[in-house]
């Protein structure tokens, strides 16, 4: 994040997902700022606030891909929630609050990953100790000759151990469980998940070795390794961080937050109130304190991106307190024919470079002419005009349905579809001629 500037990440952005530029410069620029708020002193950082932003657009149009692509490129941890899936407190269901949790969780394995990174050298040195000891046990002799020969016949196998020599062999040891799921308190499940982890944590408590296990020497080699490195780990260092790093740096992604507006027809349904969800999501946009199994963590400076269809609502439906928290709004383009043909041969990810490699493991040679790719626009285009709008999720139903007899035959019957394929236009008509035409099966292509 501190070398990547807004035109960059764009850039990056661009190499994935095609169009929405208004989108991409939005959320360069609030990644942008929580850099540039990091550089000021401290009595004036506090007193600036992530710009939250709100996407609109119909389904499929990246506003969901934006986001994720944006938290993998500056390594931030990143959640994606569904605002229609929580319900006002006092009601049976997820509470708001949940989503900082499980922020924390994503943010927790992130540190974790980097931490065991920076011991795997030493984790791997102690793992191959423990596998000589096992493998040439300690001799009580005190005998010089006996050590001295003990100590060449350890070189010796620490030599066949390197260069894979025993390999087959197997040894038998002490391998601690690993730690199972963890649980929350303060969650609504928490109390349950505490009782069915109870003889866990005695286990744990009492230091068990765990029982003898029979391994080959790369599977104890392996698991002996991991729990090494759990050794070396500060566990109330890698928390702290978790947590600092959910707070400067998290991303939590709200789908669907036009499902909660509440409507003239929804007020008369009985069930949980629309509006209360607004109010609970409210004190966690604005900056609240909210408790988590590894600490406290602040909501101030996380950065919240809503999204949704608003079709038949408008942003201006929220409360007006949560709206003065999303104060950037950015409405995404709908995909015409010419974006379709741009998604099929720009992207490094396009769904072509993807199933031609896909094929080309079972060694058939696929290749899309230009024409082919334009059938193939022209079709996802037609189909989201006269049916179901779904963007560009449109393409992944019509390459399954395109390429059902290669993925299906190869490798078995290459004589049935051959080694090689030529994607042209007349192919692409051939192949999805029954799902344009045949409108029952057009009525539940998702």
């Amino acid at each position: 994040m501190n070398s990547l500037t807004p035109r960059q990440v764009v850039e990056a952005l661009d190499r994935y997902i095609v169009g929405q530029t208004d989108a991409k410069r939005a959320v360069a620029v609030s990644i942008r700022n929580r850099w540039r708020r990091q550089q000021l002193p401290e009595a004036i950082r506090k007193e600036v606030i992530p710009k939250n932003i709100i996407l609109i657009g119909s389904t499929g149009v990246g506003k969901t891909e934006i986001a994720r692509r944006v938290a993998q490129l500056i390594d931030a941890p990143f959640v994606k929630v569904e605002a229609s899936k929580y319900t006002e407190v006092g009601y049976h269901g997820r509470d708001v609050e949940s989503m900082v949790r499980d922020l924390v969780e994503v943010s927790l394995n992130l540190v974790r990953c980097r931490e065991l990174e920076l011991v795997s050298r030493k984790a791997e040195e102690a793992a191959e100790e423990r596998l000589l000891d096992q493998l040439v046990p300690p001799t009580e002799s005190v005998e010089d000759d006996d050590r001295q020969r003990r100590e060449r016949t350890r070189e010796a196998f620490r030599h066949k151990l390197r260069t894979g020599e025993l390999d087959d062999r197997t040894v038998e040891m002490h391998i601690a469980d690993r730690q199972g799921p963890g649980f929350d308190l303060f969650s609504p499940s928490g109390l349950e998940q505490f009782s069915m982890d109870l003889p866990g944590l005695f286990k744990k408590l009492g230091k068990d070795p765990g029982k003898p296990r029979r391994l080959t020497i790369p599977e104890a080699r392996t698991a002996i390794r991991q729990e090494e490195a759990e050794k070396l780990l500060d566990d109330d260092k890698v928390n702290a961080e978790a947590v600092r790093l959910a707070e400067e740096s998290g991303i939590i992604f709200i789908d669907e937050i036009d499902k909660v507006i509440s409507t003239a027809t929804s007020r008369r349904e009985a069930g949980v109130s629309r509006e209360g969800v607004q109010r609970d999501l409210l004190p966690i946009v604005e900056g609240s304190a909210v408790t988590t199994r590894y600490g406290v963590v602040r909501t101030d400076h996380i950065l919240f991106i809503a999204a949704g269809a608003f079709q038949g609502a408008q942003p201006s439906d929220l409360l007006p307190e949560l709206q003065g928290r999303f104060p950037v709004r950015v409405t995404l383009n709908a995909i015409g024919r010419d974006d379709f043909l741009r998604i099929l041969t720009e992207p490094e990810n396009a769904l072509p470079r993807q199933y031609s490699a896909l094929l080309g493991t079972d060694g058939v040679a696929v290749e899309f002419t230009p024409e082919g790719l334009g059938r193939i626009a022209d079709i996802a285009y037609e189909l989201n005009r006269s049916h179901e709008n779904i963007g560009a999720r449109r393409l992944y139903t019509i390459f399954e349905r395109l390429l059902e007899l290669p993925l299906f035959h190869a490798p078995d019957d290459l004589k049935e579809i051959g080694n090689k394929l030529k994607i042209d236009g007349p192919a692409v008509d051939v192949a999805l001629k029954e799902l344009v035409e045949s409108r029952d099966e057009r009525s539940f292509i998702l």
